[in-house]
């Protein structure tokens, strides 16, 4: 794996104090977090650790109650749809969330239609190297029920790939993958694994996938980060993952029930 880029590069986004709780629980406990240009972290922990959150919040999807996050470093005060100009954030979800009344190409391209600032022309063009970046050219004129669930998680991942006309020239878009390869067979899992690589790389941007697939880790991470109870428990490289004696980041290894990950809390 190529070395994680330098942290004391300026942040693509940051997390600082984040909390967010449902009445007296807090699912995230004062979490701070920083993203480096274009590189890659994973996310891991047990089930209901808080992870699919982090990624809520910095979708602008959830807001947190207290603490700050800043993407590109402006403060996100808001909702993503309260926002007039939201930040370049691209959430990939576990399940493709196509819409099943739209061709490939109207659902790929779902951004720029609502834009206004393309032509059609235009529009199809930067859908169909999008597509064909991840092995799916010529097949715009589908609609989602034509298609395998392989090729439909391979059209979200297209999806996130399309330029936002509305964003200033050359920053970094971040991409946020909600367990990309879960339940998925090994085969599918490389494949995938191979796409969120590529799609880092062909947008130019910043990732953060959340897993617990090991494979995943493995092949995707620069840095790994493990959660649990709410706070991070652990953070470094992935080569670092696969030796650190870190009580938390071994039980998680594992898979073992004796450790301070608790069964009865999992």
């Amino acid at each position: 794996m190529p070395p994680a880029p330098a942290l004391t590069d300026p942040p693509v986004l940051e997390m600082e104090e984040v909390v967010i709780g449902w009445g007296s629980h807090r699912v995230l406990d004062g979490i701070s977090l920083a993203l480096a240009p274009g590189e890659r972290l994973v996310v891991v922990g047990p089930s209901g650790s808080g992870k699919s959150t982090i990624l809520r919040v910095l979708a602008g999807l959830l807001r947190p109650q207290s603490g700050e996050v800043r993407i590109h470093g402006i403060p996100q005060a808001y909702l993503r749809l309260d926002q007039r100009q939201p930040p370049d954030v691209r959430l990939v979800f576990q399940n493709p969330a196509l819409l099943a009344s739209l061709t490939v190409q109207e659902n790929v391209g779902f951004l720029l239609y609502r834009d206004g600032r393309l032509r059609e022309p235009q529009i199809r063009e930067r859908v169909s190297r999008c597509l064909e970046a991840v092995g799916l050219y010529g097949i715009n004129d589908l609609f989602p029920g034509e298609l395998s669930g392989g090729m439909q998680k391979r059209v979200s991942f297209a999806r996130a790939l399309v330029d936002d006309p509305s964003q200033p020239p050359g920053q970094q878009p971040v991409l946020l993958f909600d367990e990309p390869t879960a339940g998925l067979d090994p085969v599918a899992c490389t494949r995938i694994e191979d796409l969120i690589v590529r799609s880092s790389e062909v947008a130019g941007g910043s990732s953060i996938v959340v897993s617990h697939v090991h494979s995943t880790i493995e092949r995707t991470a620069d840095r790994v980060a493990l959660l649990y109870d709410g706070r991070f428990r652990w953070q470094g490289s992935v080569a670092d993952f696969r030796l650190t004696d870190n009580p938390y980041v071994q039980q998680f290894r594992s898979g073992s029930l004796e450790g301070p990950m608790q069964p009865s809390e999992l």
